[in-house]
């Protein structure tokens, strides 16, 4: 479908054509004309099917007729990290070029001008105001946010917030929204406590499920099996001969983010790293040497597997073994992106084995083992016990009656 054929004013259809979007992604042309009728959404879609737009332009649309008011804040976004909530007012900023429509990103790890930056446009009322949780409700506390008349919530990625602890943040702000105001909800999985919170703050909602994508084909997965001591040594391995460049290895803890990073810098490769103890200014120029090419390996957790728009990513590696189907998708669909090529290698230990075939198992395909080097020593035998491909966080995928199935296509 082509966003001609929806129901958008010209103003924002002029901006989709500054921004060269022609023919709506899956999840745009079944959540948009949802939006626009005005109903509470539930929208289950992985990263990377376009739910930003899908989301921000029937937003925007209704904002530009006139209706709200010019001293309010008009719409709330909901982001788990700082860095999906800078994306989203990237996006914003685009679609809403043509329109005066005033917007905010608010969210922590930066310095006190700009939260008095911050401050001046809650207390303004921006149209639409991007923000995450523990940031919008540390001005909340202060006593000058008025969301009395909030005419749309929206939470995205809303399974990472609950992931990262948000839940009661969420239900905090929730109670000060009018009664009259539209919920959308995006998230990539159902877990219960999903299913909990849209019961507690969706009226009557709608729900577009869109099936999780298999990764591209392009992308040329492997995997070592090993024990976990000769993980370390696989990198090193790996980029002895030459240097790391455009490589992202996702790691399961911050610590180990940390001794990885160590491990490789003392080995004279050029690491950044990216985890939550970083501060927000730190965060940005670790991003923008590795863009450069100034640092061609960033060691991460998995605060950068989702709402990163990096497109020349050439190798993925997953230290550990992602903890689910959706997981491995998001971290692998780093690389492969904007038509180029890509690799991606799990390092699996003993322990992990299991989880690795319910991966397999859902991928429908056996991935190439590499074998390990011989100056590492003997590796394990890949044995994983056999018992049913489960994901704890795919749970309670039937919660509304009503759904539309459909596969996606990344944008």
């Amino acid at each position: 479908m082509n966003f001609y054929d929806l129901d958008l004013e010209d103003s924002v259809l002029d901006a989709i054509d500054a921004m060269n979007f022609s023919t709506c992604t899956p999840i745009q042309e079944q959540t948009i004309p949802i939006i626009l009728e005005g109903h509470d959404l539930i929208g289950v879609a992985q990263t990377g099917t376009g739910k930003t737009a899908a989301y921000l332009l029937p937003v925007i649309n209704q904002l530009s007729k006139g209706n709200h008011p010019t001293d309010a804040i008009n719409c709330i976004v909901m982001s788990p990290t700082r860095e999906l909530a800078q994306q989203i007012d990237q996006q914003m900023e685009g679609f809403s070029y043509f329109l005066p429509i005033s917007s905010v990103a608010v969210y922590g790890g930066n310095d006190g001008i700009r939260f008095e930056q911050e401050k001046r446009s809650l207390n303004m009322g921006a149209d639409v105001v991007i923000a995450t949780p523990g940031r919008l409700l540390s001005h909340i506390n202060l006593g000058y946010v008025d969301l009395s008349r909030v005419s749309f919530f929206i939470l995205d990625e809303a399974d990472r917030m609950l992931d990262m602890g948000f839940y009661d943040d969420i239900l905090q702000i929730v109670k000060l929204l009018p009664p009259t105001c539209q919920t959308i909800m995006f998230s990539a999985t159902m877990p219960t406590k999903i299913q909990q919170m849209a019961k507690k703050i969706l009226k009557n909602p709608k729900e577009i499920s869109l099936a999780v994508s298999k990764p591209a084909e392009k992308i040329i997965q492997t995997a070592y099996i090993c024990y976990e001591a000769q993980k370390i040594g696989i990198v090193k391995s790996l980029f002895a001969q030459k240097e790391p460049e455009r490589v992202i290895v996702f790691a399961s803890s911050k610590l180990k983010v940390k001794e990885i990073s160590k491990v490789l810098k003392q080995a004279h490769k050029a690491v950044g790293e990216m985890h939550s103890d970083l501060t927000q200014s730190e965060r940005e120029h670790i991003m923008h040497e590795f863009k450069n090419g100034r640092i061609g390996m960033l060691i991460a957790t998995d605060i950068v597997a989702r709402g990163i728009d990096i497109d020349d990513i050439r190798l993925v590696i997953n230290f550990d073994v992602p903890n689910d189907n959706e997981d491995y998708i998001h971290r692998i669909g780093r690389t492969a992106r904007a038509n180029n090529d890509g690799c991606a290698i799990t390092f699996v230990s003993e322990k992990e084995q299991t989880r690795f075939k319910q991966i397999e198992d859902f991928l429908e395909k056996e991935i190439y083992k590499l074998p390990v080097p011989e100056e590492l020593g003997e590796a394990p035998a890949y044995t994983p016990a056999t018992r049913k491909s489960f994901s704890p966080r795919s749970k309670g995928k039937k919660f509304f009656k009503k759904k539309t199935h459909s596969s996606t296509s990344s944008k």
